[in-house]
């Protein structure tokens, strides 16, 4: 790489350290490449510059000191738009939010500030980040760097675009439907959707409400495996109502070699077929795992219906996201919802039934979930991870224009719904599961894909080592040709 911009975010804090390089120096590169290049890509969105460079020069001052701040200590970083940062908008996406200030920061956001992190801007979402892609009324739309006229996914595609361009040094996202894993795979960076509960959201909730959604976690965005890692420790622990009594102790990654792993693969499946195109990289990836004696199966599967798996994660998403609906909204749903019949299992009577749930019917549904932990829980005393699709596609082209649940994606020889292409997110999401993504290797056009890991419940140093060890010997980040 000829541009520090794209290096590891812990590469650039040693470079800090050793006084290679000033905070306030790093910072203006930044800057002057957010200048160059984000006009075209629009994955910065919201900046406080001023803010930023008071603080990089604090920094600087610190480190002159020989006072460190943490182990981001004057590394600059972009969040989610959706995150909380006092004085700056959080929107969602939604005009009416538009001039919404809130006046404390996300839990989360005062870690990365107690890490050292100089946070200068924040990044583009879909509005509601109920889209596989990132745009909104408000800000407009964010552009794959490896492709213009392509998504870099959603909901956090600004962050990993922004991140693939060279725009900033690290990220953090929120991941409920793949919404860190899908821009992770469609730019080419590593993203890591953390255990349920690991890292504490309050400040990341549309009107300031404080109990968790079901299924959603927060994580970090990265251009190395390391740079998660380092994230997840600055993220992880209960928060402030829970930290009298509760501690949170990862266990160790199951094994240090790739060629020690037990790893169950599973390609494609006819709930959510996989496009030729991702699985070709895929078994690239498979094949070099098997000539470093790694332990694999594809036939290997929990004791889980996987189309039963994808009902339940679709109920149960639209169930912890229908608070978000405007009230008419809710009530139109009541009534096409009295109207389906039993028989009705497509895509939109699920999302329809999810959104009305009794909670009778929902504890039933979490009964089911929970069912399915204790598969999982099973099949992981046999296997470390399974490797399976983040996405059934490489990037596609902007489809702005059509509904989400309207939307027809041609896959192979079919034709793929919007609820068939989060499948894969929703297998371990639902769960609970960690699941780490990480580049893979690129598709005969030269899109990115991704690998998604997934490990046991609070596994999450295992499937970050995973990719760690892929990273090291298999494929690690490159760089869009066009932003070197």
């Amino acid at each position: 790489m000829t541009d520090i911009a794209f290096a590891p975010a812990k590469r650039l804090a040693a470079l800090i350290r050793q006084k290679k390089i000033g905070c306030l120096e790093l910072l203006d590169h930044y800057l002057d490449r957010v200048a160059l290049h984000n006009p075209d890509v629009n994955a910065i969105v919201v900046t406080d510059i001023p803010a930023a460079r008071k603080r990089a020069r604090a920094a600087d001052r610190a480190l002159k000191a020989c006072k460190s701040w943490g182990p981001f200590h004057g590394v600059p970083m972009t969040v989610k738009e959706t995150f909380d940062i006092a004085g700056l908008p959080t929107t969602w996406g939604v005009p009416a939010y538009r001039d919404a200030v809130p006046q404390t920061n996300a839990v989360a956001v005062d870690r990365w500030m107690d890490a050292g992190a100089v946070i200068f801007g924040k990044t583009n979402v879909p509005r509601l980040l109920a889209d596989g892609q990132s745009f909104n009324e408000i800000y407009g739309a964010t552009r794959n760097p490896w492709d213009l006229a392509r998504t870099p996914g959603g909901s956090s595609g600004g962050s990993a675009a922004a991140l693939a361009a060279g725009l900033t040094g690290i990220e953090m996202g929120s991941d409920i439907a793949s919404s860190i894993r899908n821009p992770a795979h469609n730019c080419g960076v590593f993203g890591h959707k953390p255990t349920y509960g690991l890292c504490p959201p309050r400040g990341h909730a549309l009107g300031g409400v404080l109990t968790p959604i079901d299924i959603s976690v927060i994580g970090p965005l990265a251009r190395s495996a390391a740079d998660l890692e380092l994230a997840l420790n600055v993220m992880a622990g209960p928060d402030e109502l829970e930290a009298g009594g509760v501690t949170y102790t990862l266990p160790p990654p199951r094994k240090k070699e790739l060629k020690d792993f037990r790893i169950g693969v599973i390609l494609s499946d006819d709930v959510s077929v996989v496009d030729r195109s991702v699985q070709d990289v895929l078994q690239r990836l498979i094949d070099f795992l098997g000539k470093r004696k790694a332990k694999i199966s594809d036939t290997a599967r929990p004791e889980i219906e996987l189309a039963q798996a994808q009902r339940v994660f679709s109920m149960l998403l639209a169930a912890a996201t229908s608070a978000r609906q405007p009230r008419e909204t809710f009530e139109a749903d009541l009534a096409a919802a009295a109207g389906l019949k039993p028989s009705d299992q497509s895509a939109r009577a699920l999302a329809l039934r999810g959104n009305t749930l009794h909670h009778r019917h929902w504890v039933a549904l979490d009964e089911e979930r929970t069912r399915m932990r204790w598969k999982w829980h099973e099949y992981f005393k046999e296997y470390d991870v399974l490797l399976c699709p983040v996405y059934p596609l490489p990037a596609h082209l902007h489809m702005h224009d059509v509904p989400t649940r309207e939307r027809a994606y041609a896959v192979n020889d079919r034709v793929s719904s919007h609820s068939q292409l989060i499948f894969w997110a929703g297998l371990s999401g639902v769960a609970y599961l960690p699941a780490t993504a990480a580049p893979a290797g690129f598709t005969s056009d030269g899109l990115p894909v991704g690998v998604q890991i997934v490990g046991p419940y609070f596994g999450d140093r295992t499937t970050i080592h995973f990719a760690k060890l892929l990273e090291q010997e298999f494929q690690a980040f490159v760089p869009p040709p066009n932003y070197v």
